[in-house]
């Protein structure tokens, strides 16, 4: 039997996170780039801390419009005082409850622009550095990121994408693609358990590349993940895989 972790992007102005949170392991709370403010974190925090569902920052470029899914040409010094502003909102609602953070996942095109990227890898090392030092950061396989994150003694966690395509380079499909997210159940089964039982992923070309992952994460915008999520776990399980 495998378990697994699956992760849950949240607090993204979705209102689903109690029809999520009991099929899910750990989420990520937006805390105020892309989305998100200390009503939205406290309540999102309260669904996950009753379904013992491990809590995640979800830091990302200050850019409500585009929702974090465009690339900000800011300075260093503008970053670092909007993540270190964002981590702080979340500890700050966290503390309230007595409980601990279990990880930070950066959001979108900051998430995407560090996996390839060494130099903004280490800008993003320098400023998060100091809130990494009793929990992980979700980082892709092979990635710039995870490379940069072990150099500097960082526990980290391999994501990868249970409704998302990937490119041959394991770079995500582009949401622009028809097929960039998977809709459907057995769809995102086949393409979780495949990962799980061989280290692969077929990519969108129907290559198969080298995989590793702890954690797979379920977007909470994702049209029909009250659907998917139950379906899911009830289909992981004919295949040894639990969650949890």
């Amino acid at each position: 039997m495998h378990s697994i972790d699956i992760n849950c992007d949240v607090g993204e102005g979705m209102n689903n996170e109690y029809s999520i949170m009991p099929f899910i392991s750990s989420c990520n709370i937006a805390c105020g780039g892309h989305f998100g403010n200390k009503k939205t974190i406290d309540e999102t925090l309260k669904v996950a801390i009753s379904n013992n569902v491990l809590v995640g920052a979800h830091p990302s470029f200050p850019d409500k419009e585009n929702f974090g899914r465009k690339v900000l040409n800011i300075t260093e010094a503008a970053l670092k005082q909007s993540i270190e502003a964002q981590l702080d909102l979340f500890l700050e609602c966290l503390e309230n409850y007595n409980h601990k953070i279990h990880h930070i996942k950066p959001h979108g095109a900051l998430y995407n622009l560090i996996a390839k990227d060494k130099k903004e890898a280490i800008k993003f090392i320098k400023i998060t550095k100091k809130y990494l030092k009793d929990c992980f950061l979700y980082v892709p396989y092979n990635s710039k990121i995870a490379e940069v994150a072990l150099e500097n003694n960082i526990n980290i966690k391999y994501e990868a994408f249970a409704d998302r395509r990937y490119n041959d380079d394991l770079t995500l499909v582009s949401r622009g693609h028809k097929n960039a997210v998977i809709l459907n159940a057995p769809a995102i089964t086949k393409h979780v358990v495949k990962m799980v039982k061989t280290n692969t992923v077929e990519t969108i070309s129907g290559e198969e590349k080298e995989m590793k992952a702890a954690t797979f994460c379920m977007h909470g915008d994702n049209k029909n993940i009250i659907e998917i999520l139950p379906a899911l776990a009830s289909e992981l399980k004919k295949h040894e895989i639990e969650i949890g």
